[in-house]
């Protein structure tokens, strides 16, 4: 069966005898929310605006990173510099409001009942998103309830170092108390799965977006599934793999 040997793989590079799972660590973006196209767009438009140039496509690539590295890696590519902090700041600020204009994602399709049956096994679902986007974390609570306590969210606010950079998701293992051996992460974005990747984590990834599968599969993920429906219709399986 595929899963085990997804498993098997896994527990092969990472010297561990056992996945024990008591939390699962969400992207947002892409994940929870179908809400990515939204957000290539505004970089698209605003960063046009400043004469910097951000593709929608390459906006996909670029997911899971915190603002100021997006815009620090275009304006580098075409100024061979950091741009100044105000001038991120300025921009960020835009694209957010670009971002709102846009109307409400709605939840990606199958998410939630994912999170139900996670959360029916006992697991501890955590928030890791390069996102600083306010108008989503806030939108949380009402659209997964009693889920995303603030005490389990990892957001751009807290990192100092973003995907791919493991640290987001070692700060969410910090935060639900567990191990990597002890977690399972959920991505959509080549840049989050080498996230979860790096950090030790057992990584699902999610191709909700326009980019080739083979993307994620090169980016480390342990499993590919086409949406989070097909995901959340294959957990049972999934889960049945990892507590064997």
């Amino acid at each position: 069966m595929m899963y085990k040997e997804a498993v098997a793989r896994y527990l092969g590079r990472s010297h561990n005898t056992n996945i024990y799972p008591k939390a699962i660590l969400f992207d947002m973006d892409g994940v929870l929310f179908d809400s990515m196209p939204y957000h290539a767009d505004s970089w698209h438009t605003v960063m046009e605006r400043y004469g910097l140039h951000l593709s929608r496509e390459e906006a996909f690539l670029h997911e899971g990173r915190t603002g100021a590295a997006t815009i620090n890696i275009v304006y580098r590519r075409q100024y061979g510099r950091d741009a100044d902090p105000e001038l991120i700041k300025q921009i960020y600020a835009e694209k957010s409001e670009e971002f709102a204009r846009h109307p409400e994602p709605e939840r990606m399709p199958g998410a939630w009942e994912l999170i139900r049956k996670v959360k029916a096994c006992g697991l501890t679902p955590v928030l890791v998103t390069g996102s600083g986007q306010t108008t989503l974390l806030e939108r949380l609570a009402h659209s997964y309830p009693d889920t995303f306590d603030r005490a389990h969210m990892v957001t751009a606010f807290d990192v100092k170092y973003g995907k791919p950079n493991p640290e987001p998701y070692l700060m969410g293992l910090a935060k639900a108390g567990v191990a990597a051996y002890e977690a399972m992460v959920v991505e959509n974005a080549p840049i989050g799965v080498q996230a979860g990747v790096a950090a030790g984590i057992f990584t699902v990834a999610v191709n909700t977006g326009p980019l080739d599968g083979q993307v994620l599969l090169d980016a480390g993920a342990n499993l590919l599934f086409p949406s989070m429906q097909a995901f959340c219709d294959q957990w049972e399986q999934v889960f049945q793999a990892l507590t064997e």
